[in-house]
Parts: C-alpha cells; sequence; structure tokens
C-alpha cells in the first residue's frame, strides 16, 4: 500500500500512520513523538494523515489518535508502534486498544506494522549515535 494521494485515488482508500509510543509522565519525552510524526509527515507529503499517540500516562490515547485520523478521511490506519522490542505492549496490548478504537469507526481498517527492532535504520542509527560519543579525534596510525 502506498502512501501517496495517486496510489490512494487509484484504490479509494485513504491510508493514514498512527504512531503510537508508552507515553511518559515527562512532557518532553511525549513531545519526542510529535516532532517525529512532524518528521514523518514532512517525508510523506503535506496531504498525508500521521497522527501520534500514548498507549497510556499521556494524550492523545490511542482512541482519540485513531479518531483524528479518520476525521481527515482515513480509511485504512497503518499503526506503528514507535518502539523497540516486540514485548507484551506490542503483542497484546497495542492489537487490543487498536482494535477497541477501530470499533468505534465503521469500515476504518487498520494493519499493524513492526516495531522499530533490528530494522537497517535503527542500526544505522546506534552507530551513529555511538560514533558521536566518542571523542573528536584520535589519532590514526599509520
Amino acid at each position: 500500500m502506498g502512501f501517496s494521494s495517486a496510489d490512494q485515488q487509484t484504490r479509494g482508500e485513504r491510508a493514514a500512520v498512527l504512531l503510537i509510543d508508552h507515553g511518559s509522565r515527562r512532557a518532553a519525552a511525549n513531545a519526542l513523538l510529535d516532532e517525529v510524526a512532524a518528521l514523518v509527515k514532512k517525508r510523506l507529503g503535506p496531504a498525508s494523515i500521521v497522527e501520534p499517540a500514548h498507549m497510556e500516562i499521556a494524550e492523545p490515547t490511542i482512541a482519540e489518535g485513531f479518531a483524528r485520523c479518520v476525521e481527515q478521511g482515513a480509511t485504512k490506519v497503518v499503526v506503528h508502534p514507535f518502539m523497540l522490542a516486540p514485548g507484551r505492549h506490542v503483542t497484546e496490548d497495542l492489537p487490543r486498544l487498536v482494535e477497541e478504537a477501530a470499533a468505534r469507526h465503521q469500515g476504518v481498517r487498520f494493519s499493524m506494522a513492526a516495531p522499530l527492532g533490528s530494522h537497517s535504520g535503527v542500526i544505522d542509527a546506534v552507530i551513529e549515535r555511538c560514533q558521536s560519543a566518542l571523542p573528536d579525534s584520535e589519532p590514526s596510525a599509520s
């Protein structure tokens, strides 16, 4: 499924991305998901639907994020757990909470994307972050 408007118009559906993290009592931690959602939307294009949601503790909730996608015209919501591992939250809690949210919007389908895990982009980011923690320059052995 593509996220381009041409692909979606051909199929008569409009896809949205719902990014879900755990949620935190720290506002800065929750704001990170807003930033990620804005960057994903920028990459996908201004006509795309991308919304953040938190599994617990913070707002918007999953139900609120899902509803925001539908309000913007989504007929299919791709749910991405913005988490690393396929633990209990990803395999049990999120599917249940998203199913409950989707039940309030008849005809809107959803699918679950895999968590970030060992995706090559995550590995690249780990290496980049570790390299940036090293001293600025080390003498080369020649």
